[in-house]
């Protein structure tokens, strides 16, 4: 019988701190500490989401410990987010890894945010898991992108935002319709009694497989400001059908994109990755193209969409069974490509 591996996974690279242990490719404990304070700012405040980070990595490591039964003393190594994120947010998380590996005498594994994102749906509990060569759409506040992933650690990006990621263009426009952030959540929860054709919003014109939302971001700006200097009133008495004619263009969007990468490179094997990714409307659509275009799709959980350490813990799992295992000497990165 093989020796179990444990891994603590750590997450810190945006505003949730979070500790995952994983027993092989299974999560024991998933522990996310969500900083409230930056709703109020209209987004995330890099120097309060550090401060938070510092307060809450003892208690989340410790309660993930806990929740998975085991003793620090029982783990096989230690991972952690490198980047990319927020530079003060990453050094909180490196800097504890870095000490509790050291102080324990077990490895340091690096973990590239992005392929964590991906790497997800290598957990044991999702439905199924896919099989290599696949195309993953990679949908998050801070980025979009359609990845070919080879096995994993051979990942190419196909195609990627040339200036907004898809979760500001989400939350930028709730931002416009006055709703709290994260907006995102919100416009999905009202696009649900909507009608998605009411208002027409043009998409915008680049390359096969790149994305741009900062024009398509203008063209709701401009088009509520005229309906509001007609009427008022115009937001309130027609939130559903804006939320949802909005939400309708940007998944239309995504899944143009996706079509092309299909088109391109023959994989019908898809998944989705990132926090966007829990919008409804998109897996509904991915849903839809099993059925009509052939296409296999993975969606991942639910809890393994947004930032949380489970992701983290996964993809150190596999480059432990490489000995990928990082230098003490390794720093965090703010900026990191998913092929890095």
């Amino acid at each position: 019988m093989n020796k179990p591996i444990y891994i603590l996974g750590i997450e810190s690279s945006c505003d949730d701190t979070s500790a995952s242990v994983i027993c092989n490719a299974k999560v024991l404990s998933n522990v996310v500490a969500n900083q409230e304070v930056h709703s109020k700012y209209g987004g995330v405040v890099p120097e309060l989401a550090s401060r938070a980070h510092q307060q809450n990595i003892v208690p989340v490591v410790q309660q993930a410990l806990e929740q998975a039964s085991i003793t620090k003393e029982q783990l096989s190594a230690i991972a952690f987010t490198k980047g990319p994120g927020l530079m003060g947010s990453l050094l909180v998380g490196t800097s504890f890894a870095k000490s509790l590996a050291l102080g324990l005498q077990i490895p340091l594994i690096d973990v590239n945010h992005m392929q964590a994102h991906i790497l997800a749906h290598f957990i044991e509990e999702n439905s199924k898991i896919p099989e290599f060569p696949f195309i993953c759409l990679t949908i998050s506040g801070g980025h979009t992108q359609i990845v070919k992933v080879t096995n994993h650690f051979e990942m190419e990006i196909l195609g990627q935002t040339i200036d907004d990621a898809v979760g500001e263009a989400f939350d930028k426009s709730a931002k416009i319709l006055g709703l709290a952030y994260p907006g995102g959540p919100l416009i999905d929860k009202y696009a649900k009694l909507g009608n998605p054709k009411a208002y027409p919003f043009t998409k915008p014109k680049v390359g096969d497989l790149d994305f741009s939302f900062s024009g398509l971001k203008t063209g709701i700006l401009y088009f509520i400001q005229k309906q509001q200097r007609i009427n008022p009133n115009f937001i309130a008495e027609n939130l559903n059908d804006i939320c949802a004619s909005i939400q309708y263009t940007i998944v239309e969007i995504l899944m143009d994109k996706l079509k092309n990468a299909v088109k391109k490179t023959g994989i019908k094997r898809i998944a989705i990755a990132g926090g966007v990714s829990a919008n409804s409307e998109i897996r509904a659509r991915l849903l839809l193209a099993e059925k009509h275009w052939g296409w296999s799709t993975n969606i991942p959980k639910f809890e393994y969409t947004t930032d949380n350490a489970a992701m983290i813990a996964i993809t150190g799992y596999l480059k432990f069974l490489n000995n990928n295992y990082a230098d003490v000497s390794v720093t965090a990165q703010a900026r990191l490509k998913v092929t890095e």
